[in-house]
């Protein structure tokens, strides 16, 4: 027990309480129960026998605490947690060790070298000297750190209450869990004690208890061990104080400082092997002790509404002087009596024919005798089953509209409330299990069906229906008419009014899946009746045709109720019959001259497409064609495709009607035609940002991140609708603001069945005004659609209740996500209309879930293409130029006006890739400013990207900046503070929602030599430089790539590059409006989302250009083939040795099997570097069976002073590949030699040199020119050289000679622009498109990356390649030098184990082939190599970080 903690022998314990112990013990040592348990329960026995004992948890400590002196001004240090006994911790105090240790560590000292080392620790950059304690001072330790077994060890401290918040920055720095962290211990001693202010031993029953804190092994973690306890005597008084905190100087068991560096892997994985707890997963769980949910908090720069209060709206009156009938069962017995043989309606076959016509005669005799056989017939213990008022369901197929059309009358003619419910399919069948309890909530026990229906259903062991899973027993009644009983010809039902009595109950089922019934009155299906009678114009012996489920919602109150009140003769189109016809339902108004008709969207979709090759079809007798769900957003395009094609066959625009309905509110609103008094219609283009957050915000129709929307017309005559707010008391909104609509009406349903609490805040809301003052004193009811109310009272819908989902703090509508998800044309892969859209929470955070149904026609890969298409390749913005040009002018307006800019100032541009990037910079042109592009600072990372935006606002001078809206607020945030001084911004101004407005003079230059914008990038070596570029050279660049690339309007061009500087910039914002071809835009960034994204593209729009960096080619051709299955490649293979693999492995790519580029010509990546030969051939093959052409990959060379000298084009020879021997490039010699030659290096021409461009190469000292056989400096001349370079602080002078150089000899009087790049000319036996010899260019690296070692010139690149051949783990490799010492970082993708071995191997390989020694090898982990967004190696930056000592390596050795 002594190893445990304290000695019990010194505090006598009783039996029980040692009992309880050893159990303990047995518990830990068997796994039975956690560290942390077991010590709660061992402080909780002995808290009463030692009140001083260390390790006990604060509350118990609080709870069971003795009062001490020594606890007045301190607290006791929590020492390290114990083991049991059984481990093996001895080996930890061996004095032997100690000192072997201290000898070693003495004698690394004396050496002054570096010493081979690992991983430091995370710790290290908490370290206890970075946090001095204020106002304190601790005596020294002349015996440093060590402490012999037995001592006491007592650490004197002075003003301990100011050393506690000390600790605690030290503790919050660290990043070692408190649970995982070791206090440094004194082995064989005594813990250090919390003294007072005066040096103290502990006093009390604690003094001679013996605290075992050097059971656990040390802690590894590396500190500051090269220092001397003597420098920083405050470190004596800081051990053992706080747990959780490891410290900088570590310590093994003895005291000595440990001085070796582990990988922090290890060191986690050592901790865990220490303590064996696992952390609390808070995203799993919430403790109310540990954790509080942070509320999200709204963001003060939403939009918010603005309008003013709206008032209730009110529709027109019902009509006065109508003879409308006292009830419907009046209307049905007047035309039953007066017109009998007059058509009611027609039911048609799957063929199209009409199988019977029920005449108002045969509805009326037939209801009578189903109502006589329910009230007289139907007897239970001879007693009536039925009686007036129960509730009967009604169980027809939807292909069978005679029979229901009388059961429902004949139920009303009883006074019977029918229940119309789905024919259930199987005994099991989850939604008839919610309907079966609403069945039995409303009381049902008869159900009517039709003989046909009966047989078809799921039957039991004895012959009769099965019990349904959740029905309530149920009879049966077949209501053919052999099964029904003639009534008397005295027999009379009782006289039925339009009174408040239900008269049926319609189902309605919620998004949670719960079944609830909507009672409707005999008032309201009579003023209903009347109202839809008005609003649409139905006049007697109109014929309607109806597509619509008749037994509820549209199809029920306009097919089987208002018709009968008008004597109409309804045409039913089944279901069945669309599916075989989808054109079914037009000639039938053809036929019939139908003056009315009722369908949906998705039945005007699918005529659209079968309506080919019909010619005789026409229109022109409809009057009215009832859109039954204008309310949801895909409507509209149904509709205008629907006029578009069937306008030319008689269909007038004023007939299509949407309308809007709800199962509370029956019928909300309808578009009314125009000779019946309606407005005409409107359209609404509103922002989708702003209705996330329920506001209206008119935008425009070129993207598709807004909605466009359609009235439903007018509300009902007699009704009055207002918008209230969703959440919370029903307030009314405000004009531009999105609420739930509510109408108060005779025509609404009146309540839920059997649920009086949400009947009562539905169906009687009393909508209220800012100031809490009702509305009205009727009450209204809640329709569950949220819209607003537009121009002329119109309604506009833009969502429903059941369907919002809330995502952080803003709202979105299923109904828009479907309409995006059929944006894409899903036709093809999934069935149109059985999309579902929901949302599910993970981790107190909701996630929108789209299900949608693959037809069985279509493969897994092509619908697995348009789901990611849905996800992340929709078109984001189109712009036409005159779209770009109005855009660019209120761009230009704005920073006339707002920013008040004149001519010749700098703007700054930090927009994301998009069409506004674009309009930005042309508003500036448009009123004579200098735009510069600025790449946004990405939300995740402000304090590394944020400084670089703001760097370059300033060296470029700009005195605007122009953004959006989400980033304007990025950079005043309280994240962007603390990376950069926020109040030195220059005026920002966000264009998402600037006006329409128009410039009086766009500005024209005076000179062409007039600086047009800023071009502002960081290079290869790390150096962050602007250069600019005149009117001239801007126009001269679009020329020579138009000629080159032949950009004739007719083009696609896809542009995969980042459009912030270089070619890529001109790219995607110069040369599309330059030369009139149609540029489709991918953002590299969308790649890691969708890796497929670019080349689905090109395949789409069939471009036969294309331009992409080296980054873009790397994650296609890794990615895209590690997710195919034929090329399946292993986890943690990388890129090179995939590549090698890659020669041999088999062609076939089934997941691009959508994909076509035959179209493609020309494939051209955009570099300044060496051409990567490796990695375009392995694209080209990868790609070949896609049909990309094995010729059309090539390469572009750029650079600051020239940003596109060679460019492949369309025309002219193929690019040329030579073979130089890499020695004689060591002394800038070009040596060619034959394929597989010892010391071949294989180079390929960068591009054909563009028309209007000379190069030469210059000698880099001299300035001489240089034959072909000498390796020297690029020079180039041309007129869309930049002009110079670009700093706020006049250091363009330093640089002049890279823009204006001469030849020292030769032709000395052209002027030249160095590009820093070393390479040479070749004259090629090829012919150019003029018939000329062909002159390649060929680029060998950057002048200012290359080594100088040994009196030789090295380039990184053939270093490098050398080194990631040496092993399958070595991702990467990058190389630079370090006080003449050749370092070579290596990226890791394998065992931490294995980085030992390569070192050998990198040293052996640079050795053999370049005949170098490397001073310095640094094994990371993959990533950590600096890469741009074109895909070139940062090597000054990784040389930056490795003086820093900033890349956390996994293995340092020194080979000096």
């Amino acid at each position: 027990m002594a190893d445990r903690g304290c000695p019990l022998e010194a505090v006598p314990l009783p039996a029980e309480v040692r009992e309880s112990l050893a159990e303990l013990e047995l518990e830990l040592s068997e796994g039975d129960i956690t560290q942390k348990g077991y010590e709660k329960k061992r402080a909780k026995l002995l808290a009463r026998y030692i009140p001083l004992i260390q390790g006990v948890d604060p509350s118990l400590q609080a709870e069971n605490r003795m009062p001490a002196p020594s606890q007045t001004t301190a607290a006791v240090p929590k020492q390290q947690k114990p083991r049991p006994t059984s481990s093996r911790d001895e080996r930890f105090r061996s004095d032997v060790h100690t000192e072997a240790v201290q000898a070693a560590l003495a004698k690394y000292k004396e050496r002054k070298m570096p010493m081979p080392s690992k991983r430091r620790s995370v710790l290290v950059h908490s370290s206890v000297e970075t946090y001095t304690p204020p106002d304190t001072s601790s005596a020294s330790e002349d015996e440093g750190s060590l402490r012999r077994p037995g001592r006491l060890t007592s650490t004197p401290l002075q003003s301990h209450s100011n050393i506690e918040p000390w600790l605690d920055r030290v503790i919050q720095g660290s990043s070692t869990s408190s649970s995982a962290s070791s206090t440094s211990s004194h082995p064989g001693g005594r813990p250090a004690a919390a003294p007072t202010a005066a040096a103290t031993t502990l006093t009390g029953p604690a003094a001679h208890a013996h605290l075992d804190v050097h059971s656990a092994p040390p802690d590894v973690t590396t500190g500051l061990g090269e220092l001397s306890h003597r420098e920083r005597p405050q470190l004596a008084s800081v051990r053992g104080v706080a747990r959780g905190y490891s410290g900088s100087v570590l310590e093994t068991a003895g005291g000595v400082p440990v001085n070796s560096r582990v990988s922090s892997k290890i060191q986690q994985l050592l901790n865990t092997l220490k303590r064996p707890k696992r952390p609390p997963l808070k995203e799993f769980f919430v403790d109310d002790f540990e954790e509080l949910l942070e509320v999200q908090q709204p963001d003060p720069n939403q939009p918010k509404p603005e309008g003013s209060q709206m008032v209730v709206l009110r529709g027109e009156p019902l009509a006065v002087g109508v003879p409308w009938p006292p009830s419907l069962l009046a209307a049905l017995q007047r035309w039953g009596t007066t017109q009998p043989k007059a058509p009611c309606l027609t039911a048609l076959d799957t063929a199209g024919k009409a199988v019977y016509t029920l005449t108002y005669g045969k509805l009326w005799s037939r209801s009578l005798k189903l109502a006589y056989t329910l009230l007289n017939k139907l007897t239970s213990k001879n007693e009536p089953l039925l009686k007036p008022g129960d509730r009967v369901a009604l169980v027809f197929p939807n292909s069978d509209p005679v029979m229901f059309m009388v059961a429902f009358y004949g139920c009303l003619l009883a006074d019977l409330v029918p229940v119309p419910i789905e024919v259930p399919l199987t005994r099991k069948d989850a939604g008839s299990q919610q309907v079966g309890f609403l069945l039995g909530s409303c009381g049902v026990t008869l159900a009517l069906t039709t003989d046909a229906c009966q047989k078809g259903l799921p039957k039991a062991q004895t012959g009769e229906v099965a019990t349904f899973k959740g029905w309530p027993p149920l009879s049966w009644l077949v209501i053919d008419g052999k099964h029904l009983t003639k009534p008397p010809k005295d027999w009379r039902p009782q006289t039925q009014d339009a009174g408040a009595g239900t008269a049926y109950i319609e189902y309605k089922t919620s998004k949670e899946g719960s079944t609830v019934g909507v009672t409707v009155s005999h008032a309201s299906l009579l003023a209903q009746c009347q109202a839809l009678t008005q609003a649409c114009g139905y006049s007697e012996a109109e014929t309607l045709t109806n597509v619509l489920d008749f037994k509820r919602d549209a199809g029920l109150w306009h097919g089987v109720l208002t018709s009968v009140m008008n004597r109409m003769h309804v045409i039913s189109i089944p279901y069945a019959l669309m599916k075989v016809n989808p054109l079914s339902w037009i000639q039938k108004v053809c036929s019939y001259k139908a003056r009315a008709a009722l369908v949906k969207s998705r039945d005007m979709h699918w005529s659209l497409l079968a309506q080919r090759g019909q010619r005789d079809v026409s229109l022109s007798s409809l009057r009215v064609l009832i859109v039954a769900d204008g309310a949801n957003p895909w409507s509209i395009s149904s509709c205008d495709a629907f006029l578009n094609v069937f306008q030319s066959r008689g269909l007038r625009p004023e007939v299509i009607c949407p309308c809007a309905t709800s199962p509370e509110a029956l019928t909300v609103a309808i578009r009314r035609p125009p000779d019946l008094g309606g407005p005409p219609p409107k359209k609404a283009v509103l922002s989708m940002n702003g209705l996330s957050f329920g506001v209206i915000r008119v935008d425009t129709e070129e993207k598709l991140s807004v909605l466009t929307v359609q009235d439903v017309g007018q509300v009902l005559p007699g009704a009055d609708v207002c918008v209230v707010k969703v959440e919370g008391a029903p307030y009314l909104c405000k004009t531009d603001e999105v609420g739930e609509l509510c109408v108060s009406s005779t025509t609404t349903g009146t309540a839920y069945y059997g649920l009086l609490g949400i009947t009562k805040s539905v169906f009687e809301t009393v909508p209220v005004t800012a100031g809490g003052m009702p509305v009205s004193d009727r009450p209204f009811t809640r329709t569950g659609l949220l819209g607003f109310i537009g121009p002329d009272n119109l309604v506009f819908v833009v969502g429903k209740l059941d369907g919002l989902m809330v995502v952080g703090v803003r709202r979105h509508s299923a109904d828009d996500i479907v309409a995006t998800a059929l944006a894409v044309e899903p036709m093809k892969f999934v069935y149109r209309g059985r999309i579902a859209v929901f949302s599910v929470t993970v981790l107190h955070d909701d996630r929108i879930v789209l299900v949608a149904e693959q037809r069985p026609d279509a493969s897994e890969e092509d619908s697995f293409q348009w789901m990611s298409r849905v996800l992340q390749g929709s078109v984001t913005s189109t712009a036409t130029c005159v779209q770009l040009h109005k855009k660019a002018e209120r761009v230009a307006a704005a920073l006339m006006e707002k920013a008040r800019l004149g001519t010749g100032d700098h703007v700054a541009l930090v927009y994301p890739p998009g069409v506004d990037l674009i309009a930005a910079f042309y508003g500036c042109l448009y009123c004579g400013c200098v735009p510069v592009t600025v790449r946004p600072p990405h939300p995740q990372n402000l304090t590394t990207t944020l400084p670089t935006v703001k760097m370059i606002v300033e060296v470029s001078k700009s005195a605007c900046v122009l953004t959006t809206q989400a980033i304007m607020r990025l950079l005043k945030s309280k994240d962007a503070a603390a990376a950069v001084d926020i109040r030195t911004w220059p005026t920002i101004l966000d264009t998402d929602d600037i006006p329409k407005k128009k410039v009086a003079n766009i500005f024209r230059p005076p000179s062409p030599d007039v600086l047009a914008y800023l071009d502002f990038s960081v290079s290869t070596t790390g150096i962050l430089a602007g250069v600019k570029m005149s009117h001239a050279a801007t126009s001269a660049l679009c020329r020579s790539i138009k000629l080159q690339c032949e950009l004739y309007p007719s083009r696609q061009i896809a542009i995969c590059l980042d459009p912030y500087c270089g070619l890529g910039f001109a790219l995607w914002c110069l040369c599309s409006v330059y030369s009139g071809h149609q540029s489709v835009l991918v953002p590299p960034l969308e790649l890691e989302s969708n890796v497929s994204l670019w080349l689905s593209a090109v395949s789409q729009y069939k471009a036969r250009v294309t331009f992409c960096s080296y980054s873009v080619m790397e994650m296609c051709t890794k990615g895209l083939g590690a997710q195919t299955g034929v090329l399946r490649v292993p986890p943690g293979v990388p890129l090179q040795a995939f590549l090698r693999w890659l020669r041999t492995a088999p062609p076939l790519l089934p997941q691009m099997k959508g994909v076509n580029l035959s179209c493609v010509r020309t494939c051209m990546v955009v570099a300044e570097e060496r051409p990567r030969i490796a990695l375009t051939q392995s694209f080209s093959k990868l790609f070949k069976d896609l049909g990309l052409p094995a010729r059309a990959v090539s390469t572009t060379f750029g650079c600051r002073v020239n940003v596109a000298i060679c460019l492949q084009g369309t025309a002219g020879p193929d690019p040329t590949t030579v073979y130089v021997d890499m020695r004689a490039l060591r002394h800038d010699r070009v040596r060619l030699v034959e394929r597989g030659s010892p010391h071949s290096l294989p180079l390929t021409e960068s591009g054909k040199i563009l028309p209007g461009v000379k190069v030469i190469i210059a000698h880099t000292e001299t300035k001489g020119p240089l034959g072909d056989s000498h390796l020297g400096e690029i020079w180039v001349s041309s007129p869309h050289n930049a002009t110079g370079y670009y700093t706020g602080y006049g250091e363009e002078a330093l640089h002049a000679d890279h823009f204006s150089a001469r030849l020292s000899f030769g032709d000395t009087q052209t002027i030249w622009a160095r590009t820093g790049y070393l390479g040479f000319l070749r004259r090629t036996e090829l012919t150019d498109a003029s018939g000329e010899r062909h002159d390649a260019l060929y680029v060998v690296g950057s002048l200012d990356e290359t080594l100088e070692l040994r009196g030789m010139r090295y380039h990184p690149i053939d270093i490098e390649t050398s080194v990631v051949r040496a092993h399958r783990s070595i991702a990467e490799c990058a190389v630079f030098t370090w006080t003449n010492l050749l370092v070579v970082v290596v990226e890791l993708d394998g065992l931490e184990r294995d980085a030992l071995d390569l070192v050998a191997l990198v040293t052996n390989v640079v050795l053999e082939e370049h005949h170098l020694v490397v001073g310095v090898v640094v094994i990371v982990d993959p990533g950590v190599i600096p890469i741009n967004s074109r895909g070139e190696k940062q090597r000054m930056h990784l040389r930056d970080g490795f003086l820093a000592d900033q890349l956390d390596p996994i293995y340092v050795a020194y080979n000096m």
